[in-house]
This record gives structure tokens, C-alpha cells and sequence, in this order.
């Protein structure tokens, strides 16, 4: 059983869930231990970071409901994520995934708030709700950076620019057997090659929406996801091997799969709480 190990510290300015509202950062060895805890699939690829990060994230959560139910919320410090997410895949900084470094560089700390009724007013899912969480990120209110930053994420098929604001934020609610990052906001990208890459060119950044993902028993990773611009809501299915390869849509021959990609486009039936902050 993960042992969760905390210090109840100020929250600093209008970075905290709540002004004023003590936090429980997160210890650095606590986080080595729920990344260890994450097997069966390559986290040192880009494709398998959202993965690896609910995964820790729901983790660690769950440990703190458990022994504080009354929060406060979570604190997660950039430098001690990108250190402990080096030593458990074994890679230098340099060769890290760019979206980890750059997450890094731009010191976006994250707050999780787990108290389920600062998460969602109501619930009709198929499944119960686990965890429901309210995660945000951003720099401390004293750091000095830009207000958004833009990467090229070549891994993904098509070609994707992601743009990223320096202040981001979506729910992650865990049903079991599927987890969704939802109502996210500060996300932003476009794809840059194939006939998409085009018609992308013309439109601009459409911004995520929501990512929905099921695992089947051999690890690999069925993803829907949403996103949309102005009038356009574009709405795609991607297969993620556990090595990282992903492609398009689903392959022949796993009905398993095309079950999973079914349940995960079926309405959520989630109502959350507003937004504390702006």
C-alpha cells in the first residue's frame, strides 16, 4: 500500500485552489514510488504520458482521500515530478519527451483537489465514480514566464502543434474501467501534416475538449478524444500500443477494442462544480 508522505504548506496566492487554503505537497519519494507503480506499457513515450500521468496522479489521490478526507488539496512541485519521472524511466533530461521538459522549464507546478464535493454536483454514469479530481497548472504567481508556449508533437499520427497556457486545468475522474480528463481548458493544437494539416492551416488551433481512454488485457490503449474550433468539433478515435505506437481509428480483428472505443463515446452524464477561480 503507497504510504503518502505530506507537509501541510501555505498556499501562495491565486494559485491555490482556494486563497489562503493550506496544501499537502506531495514528497518527492512518494512520487518515485506511485511512478514505479505504473507497468505494462512504455512511459518514457510521449504517447504514454497521459497515461502515466492519471495514473499517478489518481493515485497518489486516492492514498490522501483515504487518510485525510477532508483535503486540503495536493501540491505538486514541477522540479520534483521531472526528477523522479527521470529516474524511474531512466532517461537523461535531455532525452526526455519534449512536453515533460518544457512542462519542467516552465516550472508549472500542479494542485489537485480530490474532495469529491468541490468536483461534481451530480453523477448519472454507468459506472460509479472512484475519484473525481479538479487538476491545475500552472508557475507559481511570482514566476516570470510567457503566457502560452507551443511544441511540435511528432509522435502522434498526424503531426500535431500543441499550445499550452500558463495556466491549464481539466477534471480527471477515474470509473474503473475508464478514465476521463474532461472540461479541460488552456489546451490547445492543430494538426500539421496530412489533408487535416491543411485544412487546420486554414481554421487555426482548435482547443481539447475532453479525452476519454480504456485499457484492454493486453495494455493497449484505446483513446477517444474531442476537440473543437468555432463550429467544428472533430471527435477521433487512436489506438495506443503499449510501446507507444499509436495510429488512427481501430485495427482489424479486435472486436474487444471496438467494445471499448463504443462505451467510451456514450455520454459521460457528469455535472461538475464551477470553477472556483477565473
Amino acid at each position: 500500500m503507497l504510504c503518502l508522505t505530506v507537509c501541510l504548506v501555505p498556499a501562495r496566492g491565486a494559485a491555490a485552489p482556494r486563497d489562503g487554503e493550506p496544501v499537502q505537497r506531495v514528497a518527492f519519494a512518494d512520487l518515485l514510488e506511485a511512478m514505479r507503480a505504473e507497468r505494462g506499457y512504455d512511459a518514457r513515450k510521449a504517447t504514454n504520458l497521459a497515461r502515466f500521468q492519471a495514473g499517478v496522479i489518481l493515485r497518489l489521490a486516492g492514498e490522501a482521500r483515504a487518510r485525510r478526507p477532508h483535503g486540503p488539496p495536493l501540491f505538486f512541485d514541477h522540479a520534483d515530478w521531472f526528477r523522479a519521472y527521470l529516474e524511474t524511466v531512466g532517461l537523461s533530461a535531455e532525452r526526455a519527451p519534449v512536453s515533460s521538459r518544457l512542462s519542467a522549464e516552465k516550472r508549472q507546478d500542479a494542485w489537485v483537489e480530490y474532495r469529491t464535493d468541490r468536483v461534481v454536483r451530480k453523477a448519472s454514469t454507468r459506472a460509479p465514480v472512484r475519484l473525481a479530481l479538479n487538476v491545475r497548472v500552472a508557475p507559481l504567481p511570482q514566476v516570470s514566464v510567457l503566457p502560452s508556449y507551443s511544441y511540435d508533437d511528432v509522435a502522434s499520427e498526424p503531426h500535431l502543434r500543441v499550445t499550452v497556457e500558463r495556466v491549464y486545468r481539466y477534471r480527471l475522474v477515474d470509473l474503473g474501467d475508464e478514465v476521463v480528463f474532461d472540461e479541460i481548458r488552456g489546451l490547445h493544437g492543430r494538426p500539421t501534416s496530412g489533408l487535416l494539416g491543411v485544412l487546420f492551416s486554414l481554421i487555426g488551433e482548435g482547443h481539447a475538449a475532453y479525452s476519454r481512454t480504456a485499457v484492454a488485457s493486453d495494455n493497449v490503449q484505446v483513446m477517444v478524444g474531442q476537440a473543437k474550433k468555432a463550429f467544428l468539433v472533430r471527435t477521433a478515435t487512436v489506438t495506443i500500443q503499449p510501446d507507444g505506437t499509436a495510429t488512427g481509428g481501430l485495427p482489424r480483428g479486435r472486436p474487444d477494442l471496438g467494445a471499448l472505443e463504443k462505451r467510451l463515446r456514450e455520454p459521460l452524464g457528469i455535472e461538475y462544480v464551477p470553477w472556483a477561480d477565473p
